[in-house]
């Protein structure tokens, strides 16, 4: 007859049931969110079901890729002005644009301000012979011009006011055909649902399927994402002195610091003041603070542990108002070091945001800037829908009617829920389609 000794197989048991017990009631332990979360009977953000999900229209991913015509109008290089993001939104309407009017498209021209710190060019951050090759059958692109072309600058043309495939037809094309080389902006309120499918398809193409980051940056920006803690939640956080200036708003309880950046910045927008600043607030025009920011987490059943990457400039304000709730943030510049790093200025930095945000487990945005639009997009675009804009109109609109607390948290929540569940904002609809989960 065998005998088992009972004792030594009780307390590898007890011993095993003590050590998961300390794993999972432990505050900084990713499975304690989990058991507080089913203890108060809400999940957090990401477990809500979404009804509608955004992906890359059927018309554009599959469409033909049709020979273009033999004869082309002429040149075109797109000027573009601004951040990265905003830069990378002008030249993809650019080339809606040279697709429309049968023209070929010079790599274009970046005039990036003095405030941005940064003189690199298109090929200084994304790879143009990847861009030519995924173009192919879209529109044609050059590197360099014809030599008779080459010695002269190109026409300027003022599409301030062109919105539509008629406009730019009328407009535009005859001194395209004149000059034979022109140079554009494009307007910020372009009506792309006014262009032919073809031109929409380069635009999409463009967009979301031909720039990528050269092989430095990129290689650079896998380093920092792998350094990154994970899983992860990108965070892009927009309080910084030229944003609360250019919005006109005021906030009470700022750092003598804070108050000063913003007088800087502020020139000749003076803020609003009176009711009119309380009706400025409630149509949600004013950045949210990083302690607002923090707050809504919380609503949001965020744990306070979630390893967050802040991606943001290096003139954020008032950082400790999440940091002293959320304390596992990190940032580039204290994940990178080395020479570099340390010459990137401001397209460059923001790549790397951009690179690490489109990858990242999770993307909150505080605001709906270029930036935001672009990453949601390019996660809708690599299946990943975990990706949220937290709104502050509905933060202004409650606080306004006096709530605060647990009553404020569980209105947040049902605003952001509704938000989430039907995917609005995570998307551009010019290239993209809801469909139903």
């Amino acid at each position: 007859m065998i005998t088992v000794s009972v004792k030594p197989l009780f307390t590898a048991i007890f011993t095993l049931s003590l050590f998961l017990a300390i794993v999972l009631l432990s505050p900084s332990s990713p499975f304690s969110s989990v058991l507080s979360n089913k203890q108060t009977g809400k999940s957090d953000i990401w477990g809500v079901k979404r009804l509608v999900e955004w992906r890359p229209c059927k018309w554009w991913i599959h469409r033909p890729r049709i020979a273009l015509s033999a004869e082309s109008n002429g040149y075109i290089r797109v000027d573009c002005y601004g951040g990265l993001n905003q830069m990378r939104r002008d030249f993809c309407d650019g080339v809606g644009i040279a697709r429309l009017l049968n023209a070929t498209l010079v790599l274009p021209k970046f005039e990036a301000a003095a405030y941005w710190n940064e003189s690199s060019g298109f090929a200084d951050v994304f790879d143009v012979d990847y861009f030519i090759q995924q173009m192919d059958g879209f529109i044609k692109v050059v590197k360099e011009l014809p030599p008779e072309v080459a010695l002269k600058e190109p026409f300027r043309v003022d599409c301030s006011k062109r919105k539509g495939q008629f406009d730019y037809i009328e407009s535009v094309l005859p001194s395209l055909l004149k000059y034979q080389y022109i140079s554009i902006t494009p307007a910020m309120s372009q009506r792309r649902d006014r262009y032919p499918l073809d031109a929409k398809a380069a635009l999409c193409q463009a967009c979301y399927g031909a720039l990528r980051l050269t092989r430095t940056l990129e290689q650079k920006a896998a380093e920092l994402l792998e350094a990154i803690p994970k899983p992860f939640l990108s965070l892009h956080l927009r309080f910084e002195p030229d944003m609360v200036a250019y919005s006109q708003c005021e906030y009470p309880g700022l750092s003598p610091a804070s108050k000063e950046a913003i007088e800087a910045a502020r020139g000749d927008r003076k803020p609003w003041t009176g009711e009119a600043a309380r009706i400025w607030r409630k149509r949600g025009k004013c950045p949210l603070t990083p302690n607002e920011t923090a707050f809504i987490f919380q609503a949001l059943s965020i744990p306070t542990n979630t390893n967050i990457y802040l991606a943001a400039g290096d003139g954020l304000m008032e950082i400790e108002g999440l940091k002293s709730i959320y304390t596992n943030v990190v940032t580039k510049s204290a994940l990178l070091s080395g020479e570099d790093f340390l010459n990137m200025h401001g397209n460059t930095k923001a790549a790397l945001d951009y690179y690490v945000s489109i990858n990242s487990d999770s993307y909150v945005a505080t605001f709906f800037g270029n930036m935001d639009k672009m990453v949601a997009a390019m996660r809708a675009y690599k299946g990943l829908h975990n990706t949220l804009f937290l709104s502050r109109r509905a933060y202004a609109e409650l606080t306004s009617k006096g709530l605060d607390g647990k009553e404020l948290m569980q209105a947040l929540w049902l605003a952001h829920k509704e938000d989430f569940a039907m995917g609005r904002g995570s998307a551009l609809p010019d290239c993209f389609c809801d469909l139903k989960s």
